[in-house]
């Protein structure tokens, strides 16, 4: 059994509290290990070692720090299959989503920001030749990074990278549900020689570690990705200290398909976006807006697809669908596939259960691919994040209902277009209310862009100089030279 304990100061230490939590692995519904349970004092030994560490840190030459963040970097990808491995058994994602996507994605992002912070620009503005103005930014400190479950090393280096890029230190709180690759994080930045304090992990529960970790006032800047109540708790939580935060989070998505795009590459895209890593992303697409003139045909090829998806044991090299992260997950999608019977909606396919399950899994928590038809835009099925692998079909009569229904949610993160149309893409990018629009794919990404939603998806964006000015103070100097 696996023991995973917080890493402070450059050491790997056991909760103060000597408190755990079970590790499950949610493919078989067991654990197969333990994890800290932290509290206030973790939280605050880790936030000394940050503030310890930050004066020398803050003071090492951008090329220093770049090279430890490719060093890191070159550790993961040296120990790719491991890491891998550990996302597939920690979330039950399918073992070859982690090795192709999801940790390459997070060794870019140390690399991504090991090169950024070599090459960052500064502004000067000369006033009527009387003046020079610069602007100075300095990072701001103490961070508090908190990330989530179901991207758990790929979104904690996000933090990570741009946040020590540019001279902070950190103390980062992965999911609790999810933290073998954070723990292999911290071996890997320790190995490399990484000067201690700089990162510190804390294991825990978010009511109790992240709460801390929130409430600190030496931790000038957080970080979080995860869901809009708990993004809403931590905004209430820092009002009255003042603190910088970026918050990520949930999203109800549409992915919007036009007659001209009618093709097996737009169904299999499509499918691919509302079912990756079992709907467990923020971004799948959970609200299928189909023109109604192709409507029925669509939707048949949707289903034909999905019902293809192989189902199985995420380390099966072969299995495309794995199981959801936890047993109350698990529950609370089963609940929303109920209240969407209960109004009326068309079960297509899945629903519950698997029919068959590889004996290994018998007790996983799986729920197969789940696609609906019947209900209104408004209904709870269409206006409430399920984070599951469960998505709606919705037609649309022409554009601007397109648009109406599109935008008709709480949430703003991101919306894909699927049309041959160019001016009808470039109209609808403009009018959705959406952080990030793809036409004609899907989570396709470009580091150098900013990232975030709008509405109840979040506040502040993330990516590239966004990123690295986020972790930042800015100072402006006006330097008169007349």
């Amino acid at each position: 059994m696996k023991r995973i304990v917080n890493f402070i100061n450059g050491t790997f230490v056991e909760p103060r509290g000597g408190r755990f939590l079970p590790n499950m692995e949610p493919a078989i519904g067991a654990p197969y290990g333990d994890v800290a349970d932290s509290e206030e004092p973790d939280v605050a030994d880790a936030i000394a070692a940050a503030e310890a560490a930050f004066a020398d840190w803050s003071r090492l030459p951008a090329e220093r720090r770049s090279r430890y963040l490719t060093a890191a970097a070159d550790r993961i990808e040296s120990q790719l299959e491991a890491f891998a491995s550990a996302e597939s058994i920690d979330t039950g994602k399918p073992i070859t989503r982690a090795r192709a996507l999801e940790i390459p994605r997070a060794i870019a992002n140390l690399k991504f920001f090991a090169g950024a912070i070599l090459h960052e620009r500064g502004e000067a503005y000369i006033t009527d030749r009387s003046a020079v103005n610069y602007v100075l930014r300095r990072p701001r400190g103490v961070c508090g990074l908190i990330s989530p479950w179901n991207m758990p090393l790929y979104l904690l280096t996000w933090k990570i990278a741009p946040a020590i890029a540019v001279g902070n230190t950190c103390v980062a709180k992965p999911s609790e549900l999810t933290p073998m690759t954070a723990h292999l994080l911290g071996q890997a930045l320790r190995d490399v020689g990484l000067p201690p304090g700089v990162v510190n992990i804390v294991h825990g529960q978010g009511s109790s570690a992240g709460a801390a970790l929130v409430a600190d006032r030496r931790v000038r800047t957080i970080s979080f990705t995860g869901g809009t109540r708990t993004g809403a708790m931590i905004a209430a939580a820092i009002a009255p200290q003042f603190k910088k935060a970026a918050l990520e989070m949930g999203g109800k998505n549409p992915a919007i398909v036009f007659a001209d795009s009618m093709s097996a590459a737009t169904v299999d895209a499509v499918v691919k976006s509302a079912f990756s890593n079992q709907g467990q992303i923020c971004l799948c697409g959970s609200r299928i807006l189909v023109e109604a003139s192709i409507e029925r045909e669509f939707t048949a090829r949707l289903v034909e697809r999905t019902l293809a998806l192989r189902i199985g044991d995420p380390l099966e090299e072969a299995t495309e669908q794995g199981a959801l992260v936890s047993h109350a997950h698990y529950e609370k999608v089963l609940a929303a596939i109920a209240v969407a019977r209960d109004d009326g909606g068309e079960l297509l396919c899945g629903g519950g259960r698997p029919a068959s399950l590889p004996h290994r899994c018998r007790n996983g928590y799986f729920i197969a691919p789940t696609l609906i038809r019947g209900l209104g835009a408004g209904c709870r099925t269409n206006q409430e994040e399920i984070f599951g692998p469960v998505a709606s079909i919705i037609p649309f009569g022409d554009e601007r209902e397109a648009i109406e229904i599109a935008n008709g949610t709480a949430y703003g993160l991101a919306a894909s277009i699927w049309t041959n149309d160019l001016a009808r893409a470039h109209r609808l990018a403009e009018a959705l209310e959406f952080g990030t629009v793809w036409v004609n794919c899907w989570l396709l990404r470009d580091l150098r862009t900013p990232f975030g939603g709008v509405k109840n998806s979040g506040m502040e964006r993330e990516g590239g100089d966004e990123a690295m000015r986020f972790f930042t103070e800015p100072k402006t100097v006006c330097a008169k030279t007349e």
